[in-house]
C-alpha cells in the first residue's frame, strides 16, 4: 500500500515532534499564506519579514497559485501523469495531487520534504483520489539519490515526470552544488518530462529583497540564498523553456488581469526535457 511504511505523527494535545522555539520556513510561509500551522517564533520572523518585504505575503500566494497553474498545464496540455514534488511544505488549497487529479485522476504524485510538521500533515498529502496514488518521502533535497530512490516505489521513470521544485532551491547555497543536485534530478528524468521551478529574485524589487534575505537569516534554521534571473536560469539548462520563458511568477500564463498585477519576488519557469 502506498505510504505504509511512512511514521505520521499526531500531536493529539501533545508536545509536537519539532522544536517550537526556532522559526522554520513550512510553518513561517504557512504564516504568510494565513495559516495557523504555526508558532511564535514562526510569527515573530514572519512579521520581522513583512516589516522588510511588505509584500511578502503576496509573493507567497503568487508563488500558491503559480504551482496551480503549472500543474494544470502539466496534467492537461502536456500530459503528465506522473509528479515529483520537493520542497512540498505543509499542505494547503490547492496541493499539487488535487489539482493534477482534477485534470487526469490517474496522476500519481510523490511529495518530498525534511520538515517535521510536514510530516505530521502527511495523511492529508496522501489523500489521493481512487484512481491516482500519493507517497510522502522524508528526506533532504540535499540527497537527490535518496529521493530518487524512493520516489521509484510509485513513480515509473520509464516515462515522462513533472519534477516541481517550487520556492525551494533558495535554501541550497553555492557549497551545497545545487546546479548539481538539480541536475540529478532531472537526469534520473526520460525525455518528454519537465522541471517546474519558481524561486526567490535577488534582482525584483533588489534593495527590499536584500533586505528580507538579511532578516530570514538572522531568525531562521534554514538559511536563504535568493538568485537573479540568469542565476535561476542556470537551472533549466539543456531543457527547452516552455512560452512564456522564465518570468515572474505572476506573469506565467495567469488566468486573469488580477493575477497577472499581483506582486510576486519570483522567478518562475517550465523547462522541457528533449
Amino acid at each position: 500500500m502506498v505510504g505504509e511504511d511512512h511514521v505520521v505523527m499526531d500531536s493529539g494535545g501533545e508536545s509536537p515532534p519539532f522544536d517550537t522555539s526556532v522559526a522554520h520556513v513550512a510553518r513561517v510561509y504557512n504564516f504568510w499564506l494565513g495559516g495557523k500551522d504555526n508558532f511564535a517564533a514562526d510569527r515573530a520572523a514572519g512579521e520581522q519579514a513583512i516589516k522588510a518585504f511588505p509584500e511578502i505575503p503576496l509573493s507567497a500566494r503568487s508563488n500558491r497559485a503559480f504551482l496551480a497553474r503549472a500543474v494544470r498545464f502539466l496534467a492537461g496540455e502536456a500530459g503528465i501523469g506522473q509528479f515529483l514534488d520537493v520542497g512540498t511544505g505543509i499542505p494547503s488549497a490547492n496541493n499539487t495531487h488535487e489539482v493534477a487529479q482534477a485534470v487526469a485522476p490517474s496522476s500519481r504524485v510523490v511529495y518530498v520534504d525534511n520538515d517535521p510538521i510536514v510530516l505530521t500533515h502527511a495523511r492529508a498529502l496522501l489523500a489521493s483520489g481512487p484512481a491516482g496514488a500519493t507517497d510522502y518521502i522524508d528526506a533532504d533535497l540535499r540527497d537527490p539519490e535518496q529521493i530518487l530512490a524512493q520516489a521509484g516505489r510509485l513513480l515509473d521513470f520509464a516515462r515522462p515526470v513533472a519534477l516541481l521544485l517550487m520556492a525551494v532551491l533558495q535554501h541550497l547555497d553555492e557549497a551545497d552544488a545545487p546546479y548539481q543536485i538539480v541536475q540529478t534530478l532531472a537526469g534520473a528524468l526520460p525525455p518528454g518530462s519537465y522541471l517546474a521551478i519558481s524561486h526567490p529574485a535577488s534582482d525584483i524589487n533588489a534593495a527590499a529583497m536584500a533586505k528580507l534575505a538579511a532578516t530570514l537569516n538572522q531568525m531562521m534554521a534554514e538559511k536563504v540564498t535568493f538568485r537573479d534571473r540568469a542565476g535561476v536560469a542556470r537551472f533549466f539548462d539543456e531543457l527547452d523553456l516552455v512560452d512564456p520563458g522564465l518570468v515572474q511568477a505572476s506573469k506565467w500564463r495567469p488566468v486573469s488581469e488580477s493575477e497577472a498585477a499581483s506582486p510576486a519576488a519570483l522567478w518562475a519557469g517550465i523547462g522541457r526535457k528533449p
